[in-house]
């Protein structure tokens, strides 16, 4: 059996009593003493910290490197950010990366460090599998593919005062922090070799993106390997007086899921990437009869309309069901529809009648949390539209949702957050 990997905090969650478990390659905290509730929650009503260091990356470098991420790549570059403009230096995008039958290898967040100059982080385990694939399209090209995975410490500081913990860190915040819209970065030319230079306090140098896994206000920062432990210890330090918490993979998961994010390998697979909330990230021209470039995949997209749906949910209450083994997806007369592929609870969100509200929206309201999540269906269903989850044993009531969580603040501007 393969030893699993740990990252450079592995002694901190196991000393401060986190529960430990695999997840890719890594052994990593599912929660800590404080509990998965209130580690979502502080991350609604506060900060939280995750250590993301087991996520995978590469850097993709050379004259033909952009040409290249356009084959690969499902997101148009050309068209990449708002009104169509094209993906600049120190700005990032969401994207697939596709098998050519159609289907997802893995999904990454693209970050332009120059014009042939690219980061790309993609999930644990999927380092070495992407650079193979990159590298058997990039066979005639002038370009260099390096795999990063375990070169550097990643964390994620979310939530409405993850702004104000940096400013305690980060040397000049007023000019770093000056303008940085949604998907933008800043610095990262000591540690990817491009991208401009940002430093804490004590001349660490730092990549800052504001990114992140819970669709909340929040960023996530990269550092040197070896500075990470001191990086977290002064995130830590620093967000004393706002009640942070470190946050393990069970509140990441039951926020992504109420921010109706996907988990790949679980919510996008080895099925035709369509039909699903995340069409954004696919080249739809205004017609969405055809795409505005080229790419792996895209033949087999456009060939068949797929006969699968990927469509999210919420319940009625705080109950689940589990995704794996049994669980299954059926109308009111039992009849199967699909499966379950993610089934969480959101702790954050409640009912008023029909309506879904969040604590995020008023603080001093009482919520029990309602599970959600995504369900593969061979039927279109509606929003609105009640279908059962069911493990053989219990069934639950869930809603086919738009939306699952209100009141979410990741694409809320700077000045409003300070």
């Amino acid at each position: 059996m393969e030893q699993l990997k740990k990252t450079r905090l592995h002694a901190f969650h196991t000393k401060n009593g986190a529960q430990m478990a695999q997840f890719g390659q890594y052994e990593m905290p599912l929660w800590y003493k404080s509990g998965v509730k209130a580690e979502h929650l502080s991350v609604i009503q506060g900060v939280g910290i995750f250590d993301t260091s087991h996520m995978a990356a590469l850097l993709v470098q050379g004259a033909d490197s952009r040409s290249l991420l356009q084959r690969c790549l499902s997101k148009d570059l050309e068209h990449a950010l708002g009104h169509g403009k094209p993906l600049v230096d120190n700005r990032c995008v969401y994207s697939i990366i596709l098998a050519e039958n159609g289907t997802a290898i893995d999904d990454t967040i693209c970050y332009q460090l120059r014009s042939d100059w690219y980061l790309l982080v993609v999930n644990s385990g999927m380092g070495g599998p992407v650079v193979d694939h990159f590298r058997t399209e990039s066979k005639t090209m002038e370009v260099t593919i390096t795999d990063l995975t375990g070169t550097f410490g990643k964390m994620d500081i979310q939530g409405p005062a993850s702004l104000k913990v940096l400013y305690k860190l980060i040397k000049n915040p007023d000019e770093i922090f000056s303008a940085m819209p949604y998907f933008s970065f800043i610095g990262g030319g000591n540690l990817f070799g491009m991208g401009g230079t940002v430093e804490l306090n004590d001349g660490t140098p730092v990549l800052i993106s504001r990114t992140g896994y819970t669709g909340e206000f929040g960023f996530e920062l990269y550092c040197s390997d070896d500075k990470f432990i001191s990086l977290w210890e002064q995130v830590l330090d620093a967000g004393e007086e706002f009640a942070l918490l470190p946050c393990g993979l069970a509140a990441r998961d039951s926020l992504r899921a109420g921010a109706g994010l996907p988990l790949s390998h679980q919510d996008i697979g080895p099925w035709l990437f369509l039909n699903n909330p995340w069409q954004f990230a696919l080249p739809w021209q205004s017609d969405m009869k055809g795409f505005s470039k080229t790419f792996i995949g895209a033949g087999a997209l456009l060939k068949s309309p797929g006969t699968r749906h990927t469509l999210p949910f919420a319940g009625f209450d705080p109950r689940k069901i589990t995704a794996t083994g049994e669980g299954s997806v059926v109308d009111g007369e039992g009849k199967p529809l699909g499966r379950i592929l993610t089934c969480t609870t959101d702790m954050a969100i409640g009912r008023r009648e029909e309506e879904i509200f969040s604590i995020a929206e008023d603080h001093e309201l009482e919520v029990r949390g309602l599970c959600c999540g995504f369900v593969l269906v061979d039927t279109k269903l509606k929003p609105g539209e009640r279908v059962f989850l069911t493990d053989g044993k219990r069934k639950i009531a869930v809603e086919i949702r738009d939306n699952i969580r209100p009141g979410r603040t990741a694409h809320k501007p700077l000045a409003k957050m300070r």
